[in-house]
């Protein structure tokens, strides 16, 4: 069993889910707060949404892609750009799956657990092949 937790430990993906949870919870957390407070939702959701964002990246550049991680400077600031590029890209797949459900009459419930694994799936993948590709480093 130990020795399963320690290749669980090293599984990327595993590392990316929990880092996406992460950032989840203070989307949806600062989200929620700043509802309460009387702000409207479209900024509320804007704001929670980007601090998400710096959390996601936080997390990913240090505990998930940490060793392909561009050093300071050009290549830093590139990759940081590729990453809000692709938290853009999930934001409007789910935009586009939650709007479209909702169009077709379905449960935006239903439509946002979709567009949430949609988004997911494209953000990793991008994140991974593209992001924090080793061949992209200097």
């Amino acid at each position: 069993m130990r020795d399963f937790l320690t290749r669980l430990r090293d599984v990327r993906l595993v590392r990316y889910i929990l880092a996406s949870v992460g950032a989840l919870a203070v989307d949806l957390g600062s989200f929620l707060l700043l509802l309460s407070i009387g702000v409207a939702s479209f900024a509320a959701a804007a704001t929670g949404y980007s601090l998400g964002i710096i959390v996601h990246w936080l997390l990913s550049s240090r505990t998930v892609f940490h060793d392909s991680v561009a050093e300071r400077g050009t290549a830093r600031s590139k990759q940081k750009l590729l990453f809000v590029v692709s938290a853009l890209i999930g934001l409007g797949l789910t935009t586009l799956i939650v709007g479209g459900g909702d169009y077709a009459g379905l449960d935006p419930r239903i439509a946002k657990v979709a567009a949430v694994a949609v988004s997911f799936a494209v953000t990793y993948l991008l994140r991974k092949v593209i992001v924090f590709s080793p061949a992209e480093r200097p």
